[in-house]
């Protein structure tokens, strides 16, 4: 007997905005190593990954600094 199983919902991926920075030719240097590497994919997840780290690290200052009130 075959049963109708619900469909598992698939995990939404967050909305990106694209947009350009400028950043010194070392960082673009040593973001390059990292691609080499394999250690990160590509510019834009160690971009990510940076800011997500700082986010992580920030995030006592940031409530301080009224970041998460509405």
């Amino acid at each position: 007997m075959n049963s109708i199983l619900p469909k598992p919902e698939k995990e939404k991926k967050p909305t990106m905005q694209n947009i350009t920075i400028n950043i010194p030719d070392i960082y673009d240097t040593n973001i390059q190593k990292l691609i080499k590497l394999k250690i990160v994919p590509s510019r834009s997840e160690c971009i990510r990954i940076a800011l997500r780290e700082f986010f992580h690290n920030e995030y006592k200052t940031m409530q301080l600094l009224g970041f998460f009130e509405d």
